[in-house]
C-alpha cells in the first residue's frame, strides 16, 4: 500500500521534497481580507503585505472538512497516509485532522509535530525517507512520534517590531531594543515559543545562534537538516552560513534551505534566520 505524506500549509520544506507532499491549507487574514495559505496568496505576496500593512495578520486552522476531502481521496486510491500538523499548542489544526481521521482508522495516521514551519519540514523529509524504505504508515507515525522529541528549531530575529505588534513584548522594550540593535534568539520547546537569549548586532546574534545549536546537543547530520529565512531575501541567512561554515561545510551532501511562511513570519517579521535539525542522541 502506497504511503502518502500529508502536511498542513504551515510546514516549510525544501524544494527537493515539495512536490512529494500533499498540503492542506490554513487561512491567512489581514484584517477583513482573507486568503488561502499557499493557494490565493504566495509567500512573496504574504511578506509584501506584512511589510506594507499596519495590521498584523492572523491564521485560522485548517478545517476537518479540508482534511476529510484529502483523506477520502487517499482511501479511494487504495493508499494510506501519515499526517503531520503544526503543534497542537499553537493551532487547532491537529484537532481538525483527528476529527476527520475518525472515519478512516485503518489507513490515516495523524501525528502532532509539536513544532512548526521548518520543524515540520524535517519531520516530513524523514517520513518520506521511511516511506521509501518500505515502512508502513502506522510504523512511520510511531517513529515520528519518537523523533519529534529530538527536533530543534532555533531562530535569530532581525527585528523586535513584530513581537511588539503581536503583544509579546512592550513598546518600550521594542524601542530600546531597536536603538541597541538587539537580536533575540527564540526556540520551540514542547510545542511552544520560548526565548533563549538576546545579542547586540548581527555578528553577535550569529554567534549566539551557533552557541544555542551546540547547547541543544549538536546536529545529527545523518538526518534531515533545514535552514530557513523569513522575508523576501535570504541575504542574512547567507551571511550566517558563511559565519558558521564549520557547522555545515562538508557535513551534508547539500545544505537545504526554505523560505519561512506565515506562522513564524507573522511573529518574527522579515530577516529571521532559522536552523532546524535533529539533535544528537
Amino acid at each position: 500500500m502506497k504511503v502518502r505524506i500529508i502536511v498542513d500549509s504551515t510546514a516549510d520544506v525544501s524544494t527537493a521534497i515539495q512536490s512529494r507532499l500533499t498540503v492542506v491549507p490554513l487561512t491567512v487574514h489581514f484584517g477583513a481580507e482573507e486568503y488561502i495559505d499557499g493557494v490565493t496568496i504566495t509567500r512573496k505576496e504574504f511578506y509584501e503585505k506584512l511589510i506594507e500593512s499596519d495590521v498584523l495578520p492572523s491564521t485560522s486552522q485548517a478545517t476537518p472538512a479540508a482534511f476529510e476531502s484529502v483523506f477520502a481521496e487517499v482511501t479511494a486510491n487504495g493508499e494510506s497516509a501519515v499526517v503531520l500538523t503544526i503543534s497542537s499548542k499553537l493551532s487547532g489544526t491537529y484537532q481538525s485532522a483527528m476529527i476527520a481521521a475518525q472515519e478512516y482508522p485503518q489507513n490515516i495516521h495523524v501525528v502532532d509535530s509539536l513544532s512548526a514551519a521548518t520543524g515540520i519540514g524535517i519531520l516530513a523529509e524523514l517520513a518520506l525517507q521511511l516511506a521509501d524504505s518500505g515502512m508502513a504508515a502506522a510504523d512511520i507515525a510511531a517513529r515520528l512520534a519518537e523523533e519529534r522529541e529530538n527536533v530543534c528549531l532555533i531562530a535569530l530575529l532581525d527585528t523586535l517590531e513584530y513581537l511588539k505588534r503581536g503583544g509579546r513584548i512592550s513598546k518600550t522594550a521594542a524601542f530600546a531594543g531597536g536603538i541597541l540593535s538587539i537580536k533575540p534568539v527564540i526556540s520551540l520547546r514542547d510545542g511552544e515559543v520560548a526565548m533563549l537569549g538576546k545579542a547586540r548586532g548581527s555578528k553577535q546574534g550569529n554567534n549566539l545562534l551557533v552557541k544555542e545549536i551546540e547547547a541543544a546537543g549538536g546536529v545529527d547530520y545523518a538526518k534531515p537538516v533545514l535552514l530557513g529565512y523569513s522575508g523576501l531575501s535570504d541575504v542574512l541567512l547567507q551571511k550566517y552560513i558563511e559565519d558558521s561554515a564549520f557547522l555545515w561545510e562538508g557535513r551534508l551532501p547539500k545544505l537545504q534551505i526554505a523560505q519561512v511562511g506565515s506562522v513564524i513570519g507573522t511573529h518574527a517579521g522579515p530577516g529571521a534566520i532559522v536552523a532546524t535539525f535533529f539533535k544528537r542522541k
